[in-house]
């Protein structure tokens, strides 16, 4: 019995022209679908911001590079965010959320603590001087409304934070997510102290 071959077959070689011609079409694309996913990537769920300011040190310096976690983030007490927009200010601001909506947030100027819910958080891991002191535009305590989140500077005494009117409490909407990684420069590469 004989075998029937294909039209393309009989008495042909295949072309190498042709072969690498395929192959290049299944590098190109490969990099173009890479790069589809690589867009929608850093578009909706990764970004990578620059730090400016004293306000975050000793965690992290004006001038850092760090990723940024946003696709369907929800803010959580310690973490540290990117906010778009406030009150007072124009420019995008990295600071540490302390109190989510509907707790209450009270700072004793005095001894420079600040007291959630009742309950004295232990910040000597992020704060270098342990204390926040600087005076504030509201009258504490103070329960953060519905949708909105208190956020504060790790370097108390120069950050402009949510003790003051410029920036307030923070709508959840102006969170552009949370900072997870220092990327640059590389001797500080690591996870976001939260």
């Amino acid at each position: 019995m004989e075998k029937a071959e294909p039209e393309a077959e009989k008495g042909k070689k295949p072309s190498k022209t042709n072969g690498f011609a395929v192959n290049c079409y299944e590098w190109i694309e490969a990099l173009i679908t890479s790069l589809i996913i690589v867009v929608l990537l850093f578009s909706f769920s990764v970004r990578i911001v620059s730090v400016s300011g004293p306000s975050m040190l000793p965690n992290l310096r004006s001038g850092d590079r760090i990723l940024l976690f946003s696709g369907f983030y929800k803010p959580r007490q310690d973490d540290v965010v990117v906010i778009t927009h406030t009150q007072g200010l124009s420019e995008p601001i990295i600071k540490r959320v302390i109190a989510l909506e509907n707790q209450t947030v009270n700072i004793d100027f005095q001894s420079g603590t600040v007291i959630v819910d009742g309950k004295r958080l232990d910040e000597s891991r992020y704060i270098q001087n342990g204390i926040t002191k600087q005076p504030s535009d509201y009258q504490f305590p103070l329960t953060v409304p519905k949708g909105c989140v208190f956020v504060l500077g790790d370097n108390r005494l120069v950050s402009n934070d949510s003790r003051s009117r410029d920036v307030g409490m923070v709508d959840q909407r102006f969170i552009l997510g949370k900072a997870e990684w220092v990327l640059y420069p590389f001797d500080r590469f690591g996870k976001v102290n939260s």
